[in-house]
C-alpha cells in the first residue's frame, strides 16, 4: 500500500501537468470546487450502482470516483499545508477501539 504523502505527491504532480496543459489557476474556487464536482460525481456513481438514478452503475465507476475525491482532497491538503496522517489520527484516533494509529 501506497503511504498518504507518497499519494499527496502524485496528486500535486497530475495537477501540476493538468494545470499547465489547460491553463487553470489553483485558487480557493478550484480547490473547493473540484471537491464539491467529485463529490457529485461519486454520490451519481452510488446512486446508478444501487439502481437509485437511471443509467448503468458499476463498481469500478464508484471506485474512480472515490478516487477522483481522494485526489482532490490530497490537493486541498497540500494547499493548505495539511498533514493528513496526522490530522486523521488527531481526530479519529482517540475513538479507535483498537488503539492503533495509522
Amino acid at each position: 500500500m501506497v503511504d498518504l504523502v507518497a499519494l499527496q505527491a502524485s496528486a500535486v504532480r497530475v495537477a501540476d501537468g493538468y494545470v499547465e496543459k489547460f491553463g487553470i489557476t489553483r485558487d480557493a474556487a478550484w480547490h473547493l470546487g473540484k471537491l464539491t464536482e467529485e463529490l457529485g460525481e461519486l454520490n451519481a456513481a452510488w446512486l446508478k450502482l444501487n439502481q437509485r438514478a437511471r443509467g448503468a452503475g458499476s463498481r469500478e465507476a464508484l471506485e474512480d470516483e472515490a478516487a477522483d475525491l481522494l485526489g482532490f482532497l490530497l490537493l486541498f491538503a497540500d494547499w493548505q499545508g495539511i498533514d493528513l496522517s496526522a490530522a486523521f489520527v488527531r481526530k479519529w484516533g482517540p475513538f479507535d477501539p483498537a488503539g492503533t494509529s495509522p
